[in-house]
């Protein structure tokens, strides 16, 4: 092959891998973050501090204006207020995976597809299997969940020994499995619905994907409508949470100019920066104040026109999302108290049995199992460089429920007592999972490290 044709190839490689390999990155560093946010949460939680630490998460906090008052305590204000934020960045990403990304080409995305689809069904079957008729059956969408942070941080510790390959495979995955978890919340985690409200939220939705369709690329305008469309939701009796994630899927994807545009102007604009547009040859620090202001504007105005606004906000959300939110939810939502007497307790009760089953070995089985069939049909193919037994490393690493497990234990279970046996659960599978998905990774990475 000749040399410009393996730069060619190099070009496209590290074009597909680049964005996968940052989003590892950051992920896994959010990922550590909220490990440490959770310990530090559970450490109060069973601490001399756990008064104070509780009576901080139940501190009223009240926006009044005019005649309009809003009124909930910090706890809520995380889980509804800020989690939002959470599941915009979660429908950007979607978004984009499903329009460029690697959901957005059915060879590569049906086997993730398939195993999302068996990650989620098959655990909350075995949940129900335990569940089934008694008090605890609403929990059942509980161990459906996987927390991709934390899987990408248990990546992590075996980076260099791990196939790009499996870490795009769990990414999607994670992906597929975060829109069945916002439906599940929105189709069956809604007590009540009120008409008029609901109404009006779908109407903020439309109001954004019109400012969509007739260019509007400013982000502020979508924050406005977000900011109302999360109001309605929050009286529409749906989950606040899924507002974010409706106004996502409105924001423009595409540039106003394409990359060829682009060069072209930032070329054109950097010779009248430097003079050679008009014949002269001067440093910029000699050029007049207002005209290098002028062309410098030019230069933000071509830079904004090359990058679509989806980009735009999904990279500035991300650290604030991944490195403050995330692990701010993890410390306010890990306060269980643990004792001896309590962990005898849950170990009774057929909530923890339906939630660790689901998470351990619901998830192991449906990941593992839907992509044997969608192998064996011939729909999709393990990626290059993953064996069936680093893909049941994943699988086991799927088991993670934690944030978002977490999150829909608090609208599964009114019962107080519950809710903490839920929780109890969900660590202990989680701990089991990381441990045994890195352990199988280990061992097995290591096999083909030395073919």
């Amino acid at each position: 092959m000749r040399d410009f044709d393996l730069l060619a190839v190099e070009d496209v490689a590290r074009t597909i891998i680049q964005p996968f390999q940052r989003f590892f990155r950051r992920e896994a560093i959010g990922g550590l973050l909220l490990v440490l946010a959770s310990i530090v949460g559970l450490w109060l939680a069973n601490s001399s501090f756990a008064g104070f630490y509780h009576g901080l998460l139940h501190t009223p906090i009240t926006i009044s204006i005019g005649e309009f008052t809003l009124s909930r305590d910090l706890l809520h204000w995380i889980n509804e207020g800020l989690m939002v934020l959470f599941f915009f960045l979660v429908g950007l990403e979607i978004k984009r995976e499903f329009l460029v990304g690697e959901l957005s080409r059915w060879k590569h995305a049906v086997l993730p597809v398939f195993a999302a689809i068996g990650g989620m069904v098959v655990p909350a079957v075995v949940y129900l299997a335990f569940t089934l008729g008694g008090p605890g059956e609403s929990g059942w969408g509980v161990p459906m969940a996987t927390d991709i942070a934390f899987a990408l941080a248990c990546l992590s510790l075996l980076s260099g020994r791990i196939p790009i390959g499996l870490v795009v495979f769990l990414t999607a995955l994670a992906i597929v499995d975060d829109i069945g978890g916002i439906l599940v919340i929105a189709l069956f985690y809604t007590e009540s619905i009120s008409t008029g409200a609901l109404i009006a939220g779908g109407g903020m939705v439309l109001l954004s994907f019109l400012l969509n369709r007739v260019g509007v690329r400013s982000t502020y305008p979508y924050a406005i409508i977000g900011v109302f469309l999360w109001l309605f939701f929050l009286e529409s009796g749906i989950h606040a949470t899924v507002a974010g994630f409706l106004l996502a899927l409105t924001i423009p994807a595409s540039t106003t100019i394409g990359h060829t545009e682009f060069v072209k102007r930032i070329k054109e604009q950097l010779l009248y920066l430097t003079g050679e547009k008009e014949g002269m040859n001067y440093c910029p620090v000699e050029m007049e104040e207002d005209r290098k202001q002028s062309i410098i504007q030019s230069l933000e105005k071509t830079c904004f026109d090359a990058e679509a606004p989806l980009d735009h906000l999904e990279h500035n959300l991300h650290p604030w999302v991944g490195y403050f939110i995330i692990p701010l939810f993890a410390f306010a939502n890990a306060g269980v108290e643990i004792d001896v007497a309590g962990f005898q307790a849950a170990l009774t009760n057929e909530v923890f049995w339906g939630i660790l089953a689901g998470l351990i070995v619901g998830k192991q089985v449906g990941i593992v199992g839907f992509s044997l069939l969608a192998v064996k049909l011939g729909l999709g193919a393990l990626p290059k460089g993953v064996t069936w037994k680093t893909l049941y490393g994943a699988a086991c690493l799927g088991g993670i429920g934690f944030t978002i497990s977490l999150f829909i234990s608090t609208l599964a279970f009114d019962d107080a007592a519950l809710l903490q046996v839920a929780k109890l659960s969900i660590f202990t599978a989680s701990i089991i999972s990381m441990v045994l998905g890195i352990l199988v990774l280990w061992i097995f990475s290591e096999k083909i490290e030395k073919k």
